[in-house]
């Protein structure tokens, strides 16, 4: 970690809730701090999250599309239910206790 990096609240296989745009998702990979372009963060990133802190990549549930989000808009989805994404299948095997199991862990 670099200075001024903090650990990620999420862990590849969880399944989130982006709080400000309302959709569930669950996080394939996890930067420990911004690593996308200054024109997209500026475009995209509009309530400037901070870039010291951990971003993830999601698949969002029900879409065709993943997105990049800043951890300060997440929390832990509570529904209990999986993910309906085409690509899941590229990552995870299965959904264990709530958990998705990434493709390339050892059972």
């Amino acid at each position: 970690m670099k200075n001024g990096e903090k650990k990620a609240k999420f862990q590849i296989g969880e399944i989130i809730y982006h709080k400000r745009f309302d959709y569930r998702g669950v996080v394939v990979d996890v930067d420990p701090s911004f690593s996308g372009t200054e024109e997209w963060y500026n475009k995209m990133a509009r309530s400037n999250p901070p870039k010291n802190e951990p971003w993830y990549h999601v698949l969002v549930h029900q879409a065709e599309h993943s997105t990049y989000v800043a951890e300060k808009n997440l929390e832990t989805d509570l529904t209990g239910k999986p993910i309906a994404h085409r690509f899941l299948s590229q990552f995870f095997s299965e959904l264990r206790s709530g958990v998705y199991v990434s493709l390339h862990v050892s059972h």
